[in-house]
């Protein structure tokens, strides 16, 4: 079983940043792809970014350019750095693990994007 715990949201202004953090832990042998997803009341949970182990990166077209994510296999951790952050932004962000075809989810860090 795989747990993940997200660190990293809060409040920001329009065009700031913020990185998000996410720590893997328990059985952690076979993960092939880590990643990002978000929700809002109005829409479906959504994927922003995912990478493999071997590095390679997915975004969603509304976040390329502006969002990166990273992975360190030292410390079983995953980071979203994001940059010029929009309103349309604001969501509570999920840490994704996909295991044997199989997903686990952390429980959600809130980002709001607000003057």
């Amino acid at each position: 079983q795989v747990q993940l715990a997200e660190s990293g949201g809060g409040l920001v202004q329009p065009g700031g940043s913020l990185r998000l953090s996410c720590i893997a832990s328990g059985d952690l042998f076979g993960i092939n792809v880590m990643g990002w997803y978000r929700r809002t009341p109005e829409k479906e949970r959504e994927m922003v970014a995912q990478i493999s182990t071997e590095g390679n990166t997915t975004y969603a077209d509304s976040v390329k350019g502006r969002f990166t994510i990273s992975r360190d296999n030292a410390k079983n951790t995953v980071y979203l750095q994001m940059n010029s952050l929009k309103p349309e932004d604001t969501a509570v962000y999920y840490c994704n693990a996909v295991k044997s075809g199989l997903g686990s989810w952390g429980q959600g860090t809130q980002v709001t994007v607000s003057s």
